[in-house]
């Protein structure tokens, strides 16, 4: 007798796991489609999204110097790898949205009204990072490399290393513009507080640049602009974290529980 009820929970236990599973695969496959449906939409206009991205580097390049492709399939292939990444970064806010639909039956009614925001302005800041890097950082850091060339050096960047370098930094500034996201989340948690975040100033600073160093090209322009809006980004985060902070009523409830 004991046995079948064992088995009836353990049937029972595994009934909303699987569910999970499903959801999650479900979820995961929309977010697929989404992405192919919008590289299906931009792969005709490949080589014209190329031509928009290398306007930075073309635009300071001296007369008659051009891009060049080392590659027999370059010309093919990096404007179509440019497109499916773009599909990507433009399908952020249906996949932070299939990623909330699937956490948000486990939260509580104030963790929703918390969380939801944190997930706009979380693809909003991802999105100001690439915008950021690619009309600020690109035109500085371009002027900077091809003004300091050796006398007698014909600039002529290949299209899939120019491919790499861009995404790289669209990649680290739009991460570097999750910091007030981070903060926020790490105070919400009660992992940190602000008060130990404003204590640790010091080393943020020295973190930030270590960070811009670490994800940028190896010239002081590109690190100071990354590690800047960083520091300004943590401040941000700083000031709206007192708004996420736990009660302290809600803290010691929640340990007298335990």
């Amino acid at each position: 007798m004991s046995s079948d009820q064992d088995n009836g929970t353990s049937s029972q236990h595994s009934l909303p796991l699987f569910s999970h599973l499903i959801e999650l695969r479900d979820r995961i496959l929309r977010i697929v489609a989404i992405v192919i449906i919008i590289f299906l939409s931009l792969v005709y206009f490949a080589n014209d999204i190329y031509h928009y991205l290398s306007i930075p580097l073309t635009s300071q390049l001296p007369e008659g110097a051009s891009m060049i492709a080392t590659g027999v399939a370059t010309p093919f292939f990096t404007p179509i790898k440019l497109t499916l990444v773009l599909s990507i970064f433009i399908a952020i806010p249906a996949i932070l949205y299939q990623v909330w639909g699937f956490i948000a039956p486990g939260l509580y009614k104030h963790e929703r009204k918390l969380v939801a925001p944190l997930v706009i302005s979380s693809a909003l800041l991802f999105y100001l990072g690439m915008a950021f890097s690619y009309y600020v950082v690109f035109p500085l850091a371009f002027s900077f490399f091809t003004n300091t060339a050796p006398e007698g050096v014909l600039i002529a960047t290949d299209i899939s290393s120019y491919l790499d370098f861009a995404l790289k930094l669209f990649f680290a500034f739009g991460l570097a513009f999750e910091i007030p996201i981070a903060t926020l989340v790490l105070c919400w948690t009660g992992a940190t507080t602000p008060q130990k975040l404003k204590e640790k100033r010091p080393y943020i600073v020295v973190a930030a640049f270590v960070f811009a160093m670490l994800l940028t090209p190896p010239d002081v322009i590109s690190q100071t602009l990354l590690a800047v809006p960083m520091l300004i980004l943590f401040e941000i985060g700083l000031l709206f974290s007192r708004f996420y902070v736990q009660p302290a009523e809600d803290t010691d409830n929640s340990e007298q529980e335990n």
